[in-house]
């Protein structure tokens, strides 16, 4: 992670997140229903409902809402019928981006992500066209000053694939899509509680930002994470202060 400040760029997202609460929960009712549906509305039995059902809860969603959103998925209440979309493209010098959509209509979806990109600066691309870039898997971040042999030791056992430590001290844990839900909770039960636990497409490479250039990077990132279909957007951009 030499060159720029991860930690600074994990604290800038949670203080994005807190900014945006209630865009936040309604994301979050999103992937619960979508999970439950696919899997069934049974925690324990469906790794990716649990991991929308802890998010919701550092989110401070009500319980209400999550077992609405629960019921919507498994056909005990009626909804909206979302359905999972990823788009590709490029931004600023050709960085890359991944957007994924929950939408119950495709045509609006696919127009609003299009004039975000056209609009600032960046162009669609098709699929296939960055996702190569990227590895899908799980990501455990912990702050500086986090036991780093001890981190590392119980990870490993727990079964994660890597281990970085960044110039600042903090820590991040990788792990395979499938085995995210047990070496978090592995670790969680070692008293090692992550500042980040979520899964990701993490690029192979980063683009270090700065400047203007930085500055119609974090437009662009924002126009897109700013429409109502869109749950998450990855980049290989790195935004410096």
């Amino acid at each position: 992670m030499a060159g720029h400040s991860k930690w600074a760029n994990i604290k800038h997202k949670k203080a994005a997140t807190d900014a945006k609460r209630g865009k936040i929960w309604t994301r979050l009712i999103k992937e619960i229903t979508v999970a439950a549906r696919m899997s069934g509305g049974d925690p324990n039995a469906n790794p990716r409902l649990r991991l929308a059902i802890d998010k919701a809860a550092d989110a401070n969603m009500p319980k209400d809402n999550v077992q609405r959103a629960i019921q919507r998925g498994t056909g005990g209440l009626d909804g909206a019928n979302y359905e999972e979309i990823r788009y590709e493209g490029y931004g600023i010098n050709g960085a890359a981006i991944i957007v994924d959509c929950m939408t119950d209509n495709r045509v609006r979806t696919v127009a609003e992500v299009r004039h975000a990109f056209s609009k600032y600066g960046g162009n669609m691309g098709t699929e296939g066209s960055v996702a190569f870039l990227f590895k899908h898997c799980g990501q455990l971040y912990f702050a500086p000053g986090t036991n780093e042999d001890a981190l590392m030791e119980a990870a490993l056992e727990a079964g994660a694939e890597d281990v970085i430590t960044d110039e600042e001290g903090g820590i991040e844990v990788l792990s395979a899509p499938h085995d995210f839900s047990t070496v978090k909770d592995a670790l969680e039960k070692t008293g090692f509680k992550p500042e980040v636990a979520e899964i990701i497409w993490k690029p192979s490479t980063e683009t270090v930002f700065t400047g203007d250039d930085a500055v119609k990077m974090q437009k662009l990132l924002d126009a897109l994470e700013n429409l109502d279909d869109v749950q998450e957007v990855y980049t290989n951009a790195v935004i410096e202060e």
